[in-house]
């Protein structure tokens, strides 16, 4: 499937690529602003942030489908492996970094470093917790299929809606938001698959995450908000490998908005260990 995307410097005869995967209704220009930055300070190298399926401006999959977490990897595998580089760093904020650290650890040798932000390995839970949501995700469908789609009057309504649903100022919102909505018959309606908001059916248990974090061996770099979300500044449901290291930033679950020029940092640093390899 063919993804749109925000891309910066050239795939061919740059040493690596960057590849950006943005969060859950969000869209390539969550990473809009940092990639600018980054690209001043790395003109050689090559920056691609994809919008994943069903969201910003690339294609839904279809009346039927409903975006299991694992088809995501599948679509960044494809993206990577299309890729004149023969590795990639990735940058994966919230539901981009969980289908980072799952991709890191699944693929080494094509992951030379992974910076996952607001996020430690993929999501998991308890496994009696598995027909519940199996249930409680099948009727959440069910609902979804009798919802009625609703748009906003004006651009500046849904503008204000995201911007208190993120907890963010509106400029700081506003690519996502621009990328992310169109007008039809006077009305804003969001771009994205309805479908999305659609609850997952399953969740892997702790030991399998477990497992798939103790495989990810490229340098491990976990950017948490200072005021961001609450369980991943505390241990969290898995142990984190010996090589990996955790930053924390100003700002809350969005801070690579927020703090754009220290995780820019942080992001240079990664380059410049890479490069010594």
């Amino acid at each position: 499937m063919e993804l749109a995307g925000i891309e910066m410097g050239e795939a061919e005869g740059s040493p690596f690529s960057i590849v950006f995967i943005h969060g859950w209704l969000d869209n390539a220009a969550s990473f809009q602003v940092l990639l600018s930055k980054l690209h001043n300070s790395l003109p050689d190298v090559h920056l691609y942030a994809p919008d994943l399926p069903g969201h910003g401006l690339s294609k839904h999959k279809g009346e039927y489908y409903f975006y299991p977490f694992h088809d995501y990897l599948d679509d960044i595998h494809q993206v990577i492996s299309a890729l004149p580089t023969k590795s990639c760093v990735l940058v994966g904020h919230s539901l981009g970094g969980l289908i980072a650290s799952c991709y890191s650890a699944a693929f080494p040798e094509k992951v030379s470093a992974l910076v996952q932000i607001e996020g430690k390995g993929p999501l998991s839970e308890l496994p009696e917790l598995s027909l519940k949501r199996l249930r409680n995700g099948l009727e959440n469908r069910e609902r979804m299929r009798k919802k009625k789609r609703k748009g906003y009057p004006t651009y500046q309504s849904a503008l204000a809606h995201k911007s208190k649903r993120a907890k963010l100022p509106e400029s700081l919102v506003e690519p996502i938001v621009q990328r992310g909505i169109e007008e039809l018959d006077g009305h804003w309606f969001w771009r994205a698959d309805t479908k999305l908001s659609c609850q997952s059916l399953f969740r892997m248990s702790h030991e399998q995450a477990q497992e798939i974090v103790n495989h990810i061996l490229c340098p491990y770099h976990i950017v948490l908000g200072h005021d961001g979300f609450e369980h991943l500044r505390n241990n969290g449901n898995v142990i984190l490998p010996a090589q990996s290291v955790i930053h924390t930033v100003r700002g809350g679950h969005y801070c690579h908005l927020e703090s754009p020029d220290a995780i820019k940092q942080i992001i240079l640093n990664v380059v410049k260990d890479v490069r010594s390899e």
